[in-house]
């Protein structure tokens, strides 16, 4: 069995700042050697979330008027400064496991992963990928 483990670093421009992690984490799919297993895709951040999902920008829109309905930043909250930002983490998680099938993602048909910033500022994120496998 092998365990693969990558991170790579990506700046985001602030409150449901979208950025694009599928070529990466297939970078580090292909790096590890791993033909069949699993991938775990993980963020070491309490207001980041990782999706799963279609990036469609119609989508991406919907959501984020999702979360700003459900959880506005301005809302009456007891955390101070950014508990908007905990509570949506918290809500879509930080990590997602993706099958590994012939040494790439075992991707839908339509899915893609992607960060959706929570914080309503600017951030420095670290994604790690930990690939587990034949």
């Amino acid at each position: 069995m092998v365990v693969y483990s990558s991170h790579f670093d990506f700046e985001t421009q602030g409150e449901f700042d979208v950025v694009d992690l599928t070529a990466k984490v297939e970078e580090s799919v292909r790096n590890s050697g791993v033909q069949e297993g699993l991938a775990v895709v993980y963020a070491g951040h309490s207001t980041g979330v990782i999706v799963l999902n279609e990036y469609d920008s119609a989508l991406i829109e919907d959501l984020k008027g999702f979360l700003r309905r459900t959880l506005p930043a301005e809302g009456s909250y007891r955390h101070p400064v950014n508990a908007h930002a905990h509570l949506r983490s918290m809500l879509l998680t930080p990590s997602r496991v993706v099958p590994v099938r012939g040494g790439r993602l075992g991707l839908g048909t339509w899915q893609s992963l992607y960060w959706v910033e929570a914080e309503t500022r600017p951030r420095r994120r670290r994604v790690e990928v930990t690939v587990v496998g034949e």
